[in-house]
């Protein structure tokens, strides 16, 4: 049975929520007991920590998608740092659970770069790259899309293991978590945290 994890990057203070979109999303999960991923930009869990700590409270992984969202991959060496560190004191202070080993790099920049590897793993992390993105942020993304496209990527993909990403604030998420879910588990999917996928 293939394991699928879902992730989702929580980010931009200042970008226009779906109402509700986050709530909605940690309902849904906590109806199903799912535990999924989430990687929290340190702005984000600085300005929202009653949502951090919620997220940390209902047993999901909380991994670090750095402190400003910028691309790893354009700072030098001491910013990369500084990045790395600012956004580990933030979550771990709104959210109460240190986000390592768990980093995301924003729009995946580093994954692959070695001196980005390097500054992450000196500071305890590994990057969690994705195998399915159904691009929920894309305008005029909808729900049904949205799980269409999930479905579409696992499939693609089995029997391997699948790692998703998604978002917490576009209106095609918190709209289609919920049968997105059920549609998963209908599949036979084993739906995981992170921690739970082995190397990730």
């Amino acid at each position: 049975m293939a394991r699928v994890a879902l992730t989702f990057d929580t980010e931009h203070p200042s970008r226009p929520h779906a109402p509700g979109g986050l709530d909605a999303i940690l309902a849904a999960l906590a109806e199903r007991d799912v535990r999924a991923t989430f990687f929290l930009q340190g702005r984000w869990a600085r300005s929202d920590p009653a949502r951090a700590r919620a997220i940390a409270g209902a047993g999901h992984v909380v991994g670090s998608h750095a402190h400003h969202h910028a691309p790893l991959t354009a700072l030098r060496d001491e910013w990369l740092s500084q990045e790395i560190d600012l956004a580990q004191e933030a979550i771990a202070g709104a959210a109460g659970v240190d986000p390592r080993p768990w980093f995301r790099c924003p729009f995946g920049a580093g994954g692959d770069d070695p001196r980005v590897l390097a500054a992450l793993g000196a500071a305890g992390y590994r990057h969690v790259g994705w195998d399915v993105d159904p691009e929920d942020w894309a305008p005029g993304r909808t729900a049904d899309e949205l799980v269409a496209r999930v479905l579409d990527g696992v499939r693609a993909r089995a029997p391997d293991d699948s790692v998703v990403l998604m978002h917490s604030w576009p209106t095609a998420t918190g709209e289609g978590i919920a049968t997105l879910l059920d549609a998963l588990a209908a599949t036979g999917a084993q739906l995981v945290a992170i921690d739970e996928m082995g190397s990730g």
